[in-house]
């Protein structure tokens, strides 16, 4: 039987069950490990995890709403997605920071930063084309996805194909600093377009699924509005660890055997990534194991 997909996921659990480092972080406790990475091939199948039930609805919600530049949780619940609820209210942190404005507001997270970066420039100030020792400060935004669709399309073999939501100057302006970094298309020249993805912080149980269907739903979506095959979704990950509190719901998931990885249907229709609805996203011969629940650590 050949090598399936999700045995890669599998596999680092039981490497990080094993053999990871146990820590006090900011929220529990963690054992983990530092650096690894894994390789899915969209001609494979879709891969949402088989070894237990993957909530694909809150998914591709979220990832919507990272689309559409979404900063507050309530816009996130319109899409069905209630994941960001305890960061915008429950977070302590959060509460207490000045920058908060409000019930469910979360900052300047991920999809703030992919669609509407701040560049602050200071221009020198002039009179009659002389120029003085004073500047005045210019902001611009910059859609960092608009214009990598837009590079695409346009020079498809550049290597600056990247987004960004590490920003160092808006982090205390987040509920949560980005996990999931940065990510780069890569455009092959037999017309197929993959897509890495860096992540600093790996919750395994609970985040690492949800961030891998994102991320391959991603480039899926960012294919079809350019014209390519999806290829491959790289994903590198750094603090890859597993809360205490979680061992027991991994041990359940580790006697799993996976299934056959379900398609992915999109609206063909759809050209423009700011067109995608709930509706034009589906899962095809979705079969798994039943869900195992576990408390997300805020």
């Amino acid at each position: 039987m050949s090598y399936h997909p999700e045995k890669q996921y599998l596999d680092l659990l039981d490497i990080i069950m094993k053999d990871g480092d146990d820590r006090p972080v900011r929220n529990g406790h963690t054992r983990a490990i530092f650096g690894a990475w894994m390789r899915f091939d969209m001609s494979k199948g879709f891969p949402a995890l088989t070894t237990k039930k993957l909530a694909f609805n809150a998914v591709k919600g979220e990832l919507i709403g990272f689309i559409r530049g979404v900063d507050n949780a309530a816009d996130f619940r319109e899409l069905g997605v209630r994941i960001w609820d305890a960061n915008a209210n429950e977070n302590e942190q959060w509460l207490n920071n000045p920058n908060r404005r409000g019930q469910d507001d979360l900052g300047r997270i991920y999809g703030v930063q992919w669609r509407n970066w701040r560049s602050v420039k200071l221009v020198p100030r002039k009179i009659l084309g002389i120029r003085l020792p004073s500047f005045r400060v210019e902001i611009k935004t910059i859609d960092q996805l608009k214009e990598v669709i837009e590079g695409i399309k346009n020079s498809p073999f550049s290597r600056r194909h990247i987004v960004s939501a590490w920003n160092p100057g808006e982090l205390d302006q987040m509920a949560l600093p980005p996990c999931h970094m940065e990510f780069q298309f890569f455009v092959r020249s037999t017309g197929h377009l993959d897509l890495m993805m860096k992540q600093r912080s790996c919750d395994m149980f609970l985040g690492v699924p949800f961030n891998i269907a994102s991320y391959s739903l991603l480039l899926h979506m960012v294919a079809q509005v350019t014209g390519y095959e999806p290829g491959e979704f790289i994903h590198y990950l750094g603090d890859a660890h597993i809360y205490h509190n979680h061992f027991e719901q991994v041990r359940e998931q580790l006697e799993r055997q996976p299934m056959e990885l379900p398609k992915l249907w999109l609206n063909p229709d759809i050209t423009d990534i700011d067109d995608f609805k709930p509706e034009d996203i589906k899962l095809v011969d979705y079969e798994h194991h039943p869900a195992i629940r576990a408390e997300m650590n805020v």
